[in-house]
């Protein structure tokens, strides 16, 4: 038996427990538990229901292991363990469905591996062997130095695709659930709902800068923009509508220089009136979100910004998100369609749902923070995995004409805690 195995700086928490539902598992997660030198009696009966009712009251280990099997809603689940897990926890579950999207769903909300039944003996050192080199390696968080700036922008095809709405989401996942300083920009001066979709007062930060494109530097972006929460901050404005911009866009540029010092995410809701009389300001954007709905009008506009930002900036990478997808089959264009039209693949797919769109607007929240256990959402989720890996990873913008989908970057787990401390690449 190898001797215990314990995580750099390892204090009070126990470094392995496991909640299962059967003695066929229990059998199964022992011997392997065993040989890595965790103590076997940390293999609990009572699924993951138990493992909510334990963690309540005791602290969590560094590697959870959870079963699904007897879960009636796994998302739902999950997300009432993340509440009682603390940070750095590594979370494997393991079920009885075979279900990609089940999967995709469980990663997006933070666990490191799911693990489909029967178990056996390999399958379980590999995912208890990936946990333990997640804990050992450098946090990403620690690196913030290091780690490249990340610059997207949200650029809606039309107005009310639901880019700003989109944007509001993102910059709060890259916040909250992939633990980044981030700043929302929001560059629709008289109209701009970013501070509006957070329930907050937008200031006259923006107006102001606007106004003295002089004055802009680290204390100004630390007074001016808007604590929406620890992490993430809003500089917006609702300018006079009697009051044209008088600006030539250098206001504009050095806010997101003084941001890109101050933060580690800058997500730009960038209108696309503004895109074009100042198109200096995605020179430096690392991704381009295009927002669009599957209609007539929306895939003419996408065909004329694509060109635009391939030829005034090559170097930037697009995303383009079908937002706003009807619920039945009964679209303006097919998806297919669409994407040969504008030869270029729809990479996520937001469907719509009003009841969601309401809840969030009541309750004064981002769309995704909102409804985290919606599937509906869960393109969200990805959407921000994908975008922090084509910074991270570097990843060039190749993405293949309709009909041949590009895949998500290819590339090792690295630093994603359960509850949104660490950061999971995409790829497995």
């Amino acid at each position: 038996m190898n001797a215990p195995w314990k995580p750099a700086g390892a204090g009070t928490r126990e470094p392995f427990m496991a909640f299962v539902c059967d003695d066929t598992t229990a059998d199964a997660v022992r011997p392997v538990v065993l040989d890595l030198g965790w103590n076997p009696d940390k293999v609990n009966k009572g699924g993951l229901r138990n493992a909510v009712q334990t963690l309540s009251v005791s602290a969590s280990p560094h590697v959870l292991f959870v079963d699904l099997s007897e879960s009636g809603d796994p998302i739902n689940d999950i997300n009432s363990l993340a509440e009682v897990c603390e940070p750095g926890t590594v979370v494997i579950a393991s079920g009885q469905v075979n279900d990609v999207r089940l999967y995709r769903d469980l990663v997006a909300s933070g666990i490191q591996d799911y693990l489909l039944k029967p178990l056996t003996p390999d399958m379980m050192r590999d995912a208890f062997g990936s946990a333990q080199a997640m804990l050992n390696a450098p946090r990403h968080v620690e690196a913030g130095a290091e780690r490249a700036h990340c610059s997207v922008a949200v650029i809606g095809t039309r107005g009310g695709v639901g880019a700003s709405t989109l944007a509001t989401s993102l910059a709060w996942l890259v916040s909250d659930k992939h633990g980044r300083s981030t700043a929302l920009l929001d560059l629709d001066v008289h109209f701009g709902t970013g501070a509006l979709l957070l329930d907050l007062e937008p200031g006259r930060g923006l107006t102001d800068a606007i106004e003295n494109p002089s004055r802009i530097d680290g204390l100004f972006i630390e007074r001016a923009m808007v604590k929406a929460s620890e992490k993430l901050s809003v500089l917006s404005a609702e300018a006079p509508i009697n009051s044209p911009i008088a600006s030539d866009g250098s206001a504009f540029y050095q806010l997101q220089e003084e941001m890109r010092a101050a933060f580690e995410a800058t997500i730009i809701d960038l209108p696309r009136a503004m895109l074009v009389q100042y198109p200096h300001l995605i020179s430096d954007v690392q991704v381009a979100v295009l927002v669009t709905e599957l209609t007539l009008a929306s895939a003419r506009d996408s065909i004329r910004v694509l060109a635009w930002l391939k030829s005034n900036a090559p170097n930037t990478q697009v995303v383009v998100v079908g937002n706003k997808m009807p619920t039945s089959r009964e679209y303006e264009i097919s998806r297919k369609d669409f994407e040969n039209t504008i030869e270029r693949t729809v990479e996520f797919v937001m469907p719509y749902d009003q009841k969601l769109s309401v809840h969030a607007a009541k309750l004064g929240k981002p769309l995704v923070e909102a409804n985290k256990g919606s599937k509906t959402v869960a393109p969200l989720f990805e959407l921000a995995v994908r975008v922090l890996g084509m910074v991270d990873l570097g990843e060039s913008d190749d993405t293949a004409v309709a009909g041949k989908k590009k895949g998500k970057p290819a590339g090792s787990k690295s630093g994603f805690s359960f509850k949104g401390m660490l950061a999971k690449k995409p790829g497995k």
